[in-house]
């Protein structure tokens, strides 16, 4: 007795169905373009620039009346020290000379936490390793009455807007 051993060839019951060996090459070729596609948006986003551009450097203040006479405002969110003296306003950069720290408000004028540089009421080297003194900007009133600076342009020191 001899026993047939050998494989169906699928006949009529696999007419529908997709190989093992074929799945797998579909499925090596949808990781494949996955791939291929995930590499060129990483390359697009890698390569295109990344601006950003910080806060813009002319802004609004507020009303000359939000500062009384003998004010001396620190703004620190935008660096600067607005002063006001009777009629005149003027605004000083609150960023030290020296390596960039914020200066705060002293008794005298201002004063750099980090490296001990001292500056008078007018922003001028009392103290320290500050090579310079602290800029001026320029202040202007804009046609809707609100006081403007813009950290672009930098003053003489001394120069007030008068109101």
């Amino acid at each position: 007795m001899a026993v047939n051993l050998k494989r169906s060839s699928g006949g009529d019951s696999d007419k529908g169905k997709t190989s093992r060996r074929r799945m797998l090459g579909w499925l090596t070729g949808a990781g494949l373009v996955g791939s291929a596609g995930l590499s060129a948006v990483s390359n697009f986003v890698f390569i295109r620039p990344r601006a950003t551009y910080g806060q813009p450097q002319r802004f609004s203040v507020g009303k000359p009346e939000d500062y009384p006479s003998g004010t001396r405002a620190v703004l620190a969110s935008r660096g600067i020290c607005i002063i006001r003296e009777g009629a005149r306003l003027a605004a000083i950069s609150t960023t030290c000379t020296h390596l960039g720290c914020t200066v705060g408000a002293a008794d005298t004028g201002f004063a750099c936490p980090c490296h001990g540089s001292r500056f008078d009421q007018d922003g001028n080297v009392t103290g320290g390793p500050a090579p310079r003194p602290l800029p001026w900007f320029q202040v202007t009133l804009a046609p809707n009455g609100e006081i403007e600076v813009d950290k672009d342009i930098e003053i003489t020191p001394g120069s007030y807007l008068t109101l």
